[in-house]
């Protein structure tokens, strides 16, 4: 499959690392085709890894990972236009973190709104899928790295594309009997406001090799 990753981050980084290992053509966009974070992925990814735009990624892509900062996401996704991202796939790992007065971070929108219904309000004929952004990127496409069950969240307003999403994460080793569909994109709400709690599990533990499990 073609993938397009937004952002040249440790997420975009570590996600399009995955990709690229599982067999998959990853493009990894910036705000500048010749970025030198993305290129040097590149040259340590091999064939199926290329560089280039915002616009250049989510063109190639047949689904979207935005990996970038909940500070910047709208802005680069203006970037790529809604042209490029119009009946796609877009995945959201982004969260509306705010650093301004330090560690640990508060969120910069919550309760009555989230990042995933800003994108998906600015961008509506993307099908937005707020998934993976209640773990370490090191886990999202890796569940392997934690041991046992642990949980996983797709939130949507599209039914067919969260279950193409819910496929794609098998596809990368997640258990169907883990990932919830919590219902459309309002309930991004409720997972970008795990944030804080999981940053003081992080400091708890020392480490971010850890992840939530739903235990019925």
């Amino acid at each position: 499959m073609k993938i397009g990753i937004l952002g040249t981050g440790a997420v975009g980084k570590t996600i399009g690392t995955r990709l690229v290992a599982l067999g998959h053509e990853v493009k990894m966009g910036s705000r500048t085709a010749a970025n030198e974070k993305a290129m040097e992925w590149v040259k340590t990814s091999g064939k199926n890894a290329s560089t280039g735009t915002f616009a250049d990624a989510a063109s190639f892509g047949e689904i979207v990972f935005n990996c970038t900062k909940g500070e910047v996401a709208l802005d680069a996704l203006r970037l790529v236009g809604k042209e490029n991202l119009k009946n796609k796939i877009l995945i959201d790992v982004s969260n509306p973190l705010d650093f301004s007065k330090g560690f640990p971070p508060s969120l910069t929108v919550c309760n009555t709104d989230s990042m995933g219904e800003m994108i998906q309000r600015e961008f509506p004929e993307t099908k937005v899928v707020k998934s993976l952004n209640t773990m370490n990127c090191a886990i999202m496409l890796d569940p392997a790295k934690v041991a046992g069950d642990h949980s996983v969240f797709v939130s949507g307003n599209d039914k067919d594309a969260k279950e193409q999403v819910k496929k794609f994460l098998e596809s990368c080793g997640w258990k169907g009997s883990n990932i919830y569909d919590l219902g459309d994109i309002t309930s991004s709400r409720g997972v970008e406001q795990l944030l804080p709690f999981w940053v003081r599990m992080y400091g708890a533990f020392g480490h971010a090799n850890f992840n939530f499990n739903i235990v019925k």
